[in-house]
């Protein structure tokens, strides 16, 4: 099956979403690819405090359905699978979902990314219980507990000195015997009281009854193996972003994140657009993902306004 629109969004979540409300309002009939995990890393979020608007709080996955009720209300199309390929080589753009192929004449990408875990058995459990993969996002619940932070990089360093904010103690674990981080992050992290380092260390398990109570860690050097006590674990080893469809069709950074350019969504391609955590490597909020959506929306609708005005070639 073939189908045309003048607009396809491919992801969901706060980005994909805002996208879709802004453009559905704009009359642009948008089609959303929202992925058979739709709804982005909020549907694996318990309580989220820090979305304005929400005074008591909401869950992440009540916040993603009221995102995808606003945009279905105002005629967002949402099909519930995986885009399967992309073709950005020639207008109208195609994108392959199972037997069906769309075409559109412009298209927003809202993918996301994923942060990457440790792998361990009990760590999809206790996530959102004492796990988490987000300083910013639940610092707050951790007032004078006591936190690990895994991982020896920038972002790792700046959670655990975050987190002091609210702990009475953070430990950072890390595999081997110095820092990733910078010279100067490493030396705040060093000097802060509240900091303790265990070095040559990684974590094999995490032990808790409906939440996180303590973590076993191995030393790699000796091999011996502890346990810690702690109720808060913020895992801080990196994201993925879900770029793996557009390598080869758009330019991606080192790291795999989509390239925009500066004070816009718009990617190496006209009329590809790109918004939220899949091109955002720093901020990773769902407010800030719904922002670039918003701004994704405008830019997508003056493409279109503008190219449709232009003359037919004699």
């Amino acid at each position: 099956m073939l189908e045309h629109h003048e607009l396809v969004i491919v992801g969901s979540g706060p980005a994909g979403l805002t996208a879709a409300v802004y453009t559905a309002r704009a009359n642009l009939e948008p089609v959303m690819v929202e992925g058979l995990a739709a709804g982005g890393q909020l549907m694996l979020t318990t309580e989220v405090e820090n979305y304005p608007g929400f005074i008591e709080g909401i869950m992440g996955p009540d916040l993603m359905m009221r995102f995808r009720e606003q945009a279905l209300r105002f005629g967002t199309r949402c099909i519930t699978a995986d885009a399967d390929s992309v073709d950005f080589s020639a207008r109208p753009f195609r994108i392959r979902v199972s037997d069906l192929e769309l075409t559109a004449d412009a298209v927003i990408i809202s993918t996301g990314a994923t942060a990457r875990m440790l792998g361990l058995a009990n760590e999809s459990r206790l996530l959102g219980h004492g796990v988490s993969t987000c300083a910013t996002c639940d610092g707050f619940f951790f007032r004078d507990h006591d936190i690990a932070v895994i991982g020896g990089g920038d972002s790792a360093i700046e959670e655990a000195i975050f987190l002091t904010k609210f702990a009475r103690k953070v430990t950072i674990i890390h595999r081997r015997d110095e820092l990733r981080a910078s010279k100067i992050m490493q030396d705040r992290a060093l000097a802060n009281a509240k900091i303790d380092f265990r070095w040559n260390s990684e974590v094999i398990d995490a032990f808790g009854e409906g939440k996180l109570s303590s973590i076993r860690l191995r030393d790699t050097v000796a091999g011996e193996e502890s346990d810690l006590a702690v109720t808060g674990m913020f895992v801080a080893i990196g994201h993925d972003p879900a770029t793996a469809l557009f390598a080869g069709q758009l330019d991606l950074d080192p790291d795999g994140y989509i390239v925009t350019a500066p004070d816009s969504t718009r990617t190496s391609v006209e009329g590809v657009f790109a918004c939220g955590d899949v091109q955002d490597r720093t901020y990773r909020q769902a407010v800030t993902a719904a922002g670039s959506g918003c701004m994704a929306a405008i830019d997508a609708e003056r493409y279109l306004e503008a190219t449709k005005h232009v003359p037919a070639h004699s």
